[in-house]
């Protein structure tokens, strides 16, 4: 059988050579669809064959869970982060035609981050652990100069409907409150002391050099934004519904359990509403470390955010 190491996902350009690269794996792995099948439910997951069959058919990308467990029922687990990092590549865009997906310098643009060229390493589906934000800001090498320069979408005049500038977004981004553009929506934690792990709140930009933000495209304007961590690597940012800080918005490494937001032009900017519950991401007051929570949808300044290019 040959090694499994030898198959790089990033050798896929589209949706159809990703499964091709998949459909090369099963064949490398020489299971059959019950064997991965039992081999997933002792890994833990669930990867039904006939889903599996189902899958390895078609001409789209899998879902990120069903493609972690079947990667790890093939015995590739220690590159699951790799294949997720490739599929997220091609369902990003990023992956220009006639070019493979696998991120080098070479295709990179210059001074682009090291973090973009090494995909994050996978964690257990358990919230971030709060890390100071102030103790990382020498992590980062790239000069914040270039942060805020560019809106990510062109303003008036271009004849460019709201629904089509909401659809146009995806990537690279600062969140930026509307109100208080010179705050940025980051990781921080409730003034009020009574969560011990990390949530959405506005800082000054100048701290908020990680994580990065990244908006995952979900379809029909929809939207999970997702935090790029140095140390805590991927996580996206579920709408907490339980507990002391209830409606808040806290990064999670389940990303296929992250918050759904359709994004719907407001202004010069853009409101986040909550799918499943209608409601839309509001910011407390406009005051430095101000929380980021669920709320009632309104034409307020609370509730609109500029989003820039990164």
């Amino acid at each position: 059988m040959s090694s499994l190491g030898d198959l790089s996902p990033y050798d896929a350009r589209d949706p159809v050579g990703f499964v091709e690269s998949m459909r090369r794996l099963k064949e490398r792995s020489g299971l059959t669809y019950r064997e991965l099948e039992v081999k997933a439910a002792r890994n833990g997951d669930t990867l039904a064959r006939s889903t599996l069959a189902d899958v390895l058919g078609r001409t789209n990308l899998p879902r990120p869970d069903v493609l972690a467990a079947f990667v790890r029922a093939c015995g590739d687990g220690e590159r699951v982060g790799l294949w997720q990092d490739a599929r997220e590549r091609i369902a990003s865009g990023t992956v220009e035609q006639g070019r493979p997906a696998r991120p080098t310098p070479v295709e990179s643009e210059p001074g682009r981050r090291d973090a973009e060229l090494t995909p994050p390493r996978r964690l257990p589906s358990s919230p971030w652990r709060h890390v100071a934000t102030a103790g990382l800001v020498a992590l980062c090498v790239v000069p914040l100069l270039v942060l805020g320069l560019w809106w990510l979408l062109p303003e008036g005049g271009d004849g460019s409907s709201g629904d089509e500038r909401a659809a146009a977004l995806g990537g690279w981004v600062t969140i930026r409150p509307a109100r208080t553009p010179e705050f940025c929506l980051t990781d921080g934690r409730d003034r009020a002391g009574a969560y011990a792990n990390a949530v959405a709140v506005q800082l000054p930009c100048g701290r908020a050099t990680v994580p990065r933000t990244y908006l995952e495209p979900a379809g029909e304007n929809l939207y999970r934004i997702q935090w790029h961590h140095p140390q805590e690597g991927k996580g996206c940012l579920t709408v907490l519904n339980t507990g002391p800080v209830k409606g808040m918005l806290e990064p999670r490494n389940d990303c296929a359990q992250g918050t759904l937001f359709r994004l719907q032009p407001l202004g010069d900017g853009f409101r986040f509403r909550v799918v499943g519950s209608g409601r839309c991401v509001g910011l407390a007051d406009s005051r430095e470390g101000a929380e980021a929570s669920e709320r009632g949808c309104a034409d307020s300044a609370d509730q609109r955010f500029l989003v820039r290019r990164d």
